[in-house]
């Protein structure tokens, strides 16, 4: 349980995966680091894979309207996208 705890703190992995990776590694914490990193690249893969569908366009002009600039930021659902942090921070992106 110590191990656990200890990967947990290192890895910020959940309960089960730390103690998943440890019986994989024979209890060794480095190699059970490893092995977690690695499942979260892999995780972080596919989620970069997945549509983003949803979003907003924010459109901007100069004082004599000559030039404009516009700037779009998708999510993948429409609830992110109506969020007020995800608005203010395209705003401040822009």
């Amino acid at each position: 349980m110590e191990k656990i705890k200890l990967l947990r703190e290192k890895t910020g992995a959940g309960m089960v995966e730390c103690k998943k990776a440890l019986d994989e590694t024979g209890g060794d914490i480095e190699k059970a680091v490893e092995i977690l990193r690695k499942k979260g690249i892999a995780k972080a893969a596919k989620r970069g894979e997945r549509e983003t569908n949803e979003g907003i366009v924010l459109v901007e002009t100069n004082e004599d309207n000559t030039e404009g600039y516009a700037f779009e930021i998708n999510a993948e659902t429409d609830f992110v996208v109506k969020n007020d942090k995800f608005q203010a921070y395209a705003k401040e992106l822009f």
